[in-house]
């Protein structure tokens, strides 16, 4: 492993392409922006563009590197045969002394190893998410495990994600529970708005349009449920909107095997408002108006119950068992049935509601990302 010398900052490369990696890495940068221990280095991928562009905007980060990835229908080796070669271009001239990478993301993964490659020491933020199922989240299970068996520090958000790295045999002395940094981002995009209600004032029209409806956010793109999975819950979003007292906002991903089949199932429902994605501010307004997430995201399964929103999970497993253990999420699969029957019960059973709008937020107390930054300090401090 590399060591940083100690008379200079320790150069930390953050590797990221996606949305959520930049939600969940922001609170992370600003740390090591401000810390004279560090000279922190941004290399975005771009695996995402507009939505990647979207949060990097409202948290002032200007990337020193971006590698502009993205290209329409491009399959899943062509993006890591791109990625594993331009972050590797990116690590050989910046050569830092340790390499920091988010999630489960084909960015992650290419990034901690084009690291490995160069025998540097690799970061991972929130580690040991495991499913147990290598096809559910597909590919991002695996993504995981390669980062897991690379990783020098493991920063795990819960102790049930540092249980499941101690059993995969990792040093226990590497993995150390910091909490999650979704939940600081958004208790700093929360305190934007409330500063600045401008930024997310761009719901407004559908705030009034729906006044006196019961508003469900929902979030759809995984690739697992791609083909019957997407037209399960199309069917069932069309369903519920039959409600005359409900309302759904949908932020459409710009994937067309998303958009496809909402576009077929869903136009032309008034109480449906199929909408462009979101830029991180208004999706954090969408969660404080809506009673219900119905979600197969991974991250929205963490930010609504930080918002006291319970989270019904349109997926057959989750790597964030947490909040399933505890009451704030539940899985409810693709069958459409099965996803009508549960929101109404939560829409027409207030002791069901409470239950789980109370429960603890299992996820984190808005710190995990000032506990990383000491955490690289003190290895760092044990290595010089």
């Amino acid at each position: 492993m590399s060591k940083a010398p100690s008379n200079v900052s320790t150069r930390i490369l953050v590797v990221f392409g996606t949305r959520p990696e930049a939600i969940k890495l922001f609170p992370v940068v600003h740390a090591l922006k401000a810390d004279p221990r560090f000279e922190c280095v941004v290399c975005v991928s771009g695996q995402h563009r507009d939505m990647l562009d979207q949060v990097i905007d409202i948290a002032g980060i200007v990337p020193d590197f971006d590698l502009d990835v993205m290209q329409p229908d491009q399959t899943l080796d062509a993006l890591t045969a791109n990625l594993l070669t331009g972050l590797g271009r990116v690590m050989d001239e910046v050569r830092p002394h340790r390499v920091m990478v988010q999630g489960d993301t084909a960015t992650a993964m290419t990034g901690a190893l084009a690291a490995y490659y160069r025998k540097l020491p690799v970061d991972h933020v929130e580690a040991g998410l495991r499913s147990g199922n290598i096809y559910h989240p597909w590919p991002e299970e695996v993504n995981r495990k390669v980062i897991g068996g690379i990783a020098d520090l493991h920063f795990a958000p819960t102790e049930t994600s540092a249980r499941a790295l101690r059993q995969e045999n990792v040093d226990p002395a590497r993995v150390h529970v910091t909490g999650n940094t979704v939940i600081d981002a958004l208790q700093w995009v929360t305190k934007r708005i409330e500063a600045s209600p401008e930024l997310a004032s761009g719901l407004a029209d559908l705030e009034t349009r729906f006044a006196g409806k019961r508003i469900v956010g929902v979030t759809s793109h995984r690739r697992e449920n791609f083909g019957g999975g997407l037209e399960a819950i199309a069917d069932a979003i069309r369903r519920i909107a039959a409600r005359d007292d409900v309302a759904l906002i949908f932020p459409v991903h710009p994937n067309p095997n998303v958009r496809r089949v909402m576009d077929d199932a869903l136009a032309g429902l008034g109480n449906v408002a199929m909408i462009e994605p979101l830029d991180y501010p208004h999706f954090a307004r969408l969660l404080a108006l809506c009673e219900v997430m119905l979600t197969d995201s991974g991250g929205v399964q963490e930010e609504a119950p930080a918002l006291g929103k319970p989270v019904l999970v349109m997926r057959e497993t989750t790597e964030r068992p947490e909040g399933v253990g505890v009451g704030t999420a539940k899985l409810v699969g693709t069958c459409a049935e099965t996803i009508v029957t549960e929101i109404s019960t939560l829409l027409d059973d207030k002791a069901a509601y409470e239950a789980m709008a109370r429960a603890h937020n299992p996820f984190g107390d808005g710190h995990a990302s000032e506990r990383i930054v000491e955490l690289i300090a003190n290895e760092i401090g044990n290595q010089t």
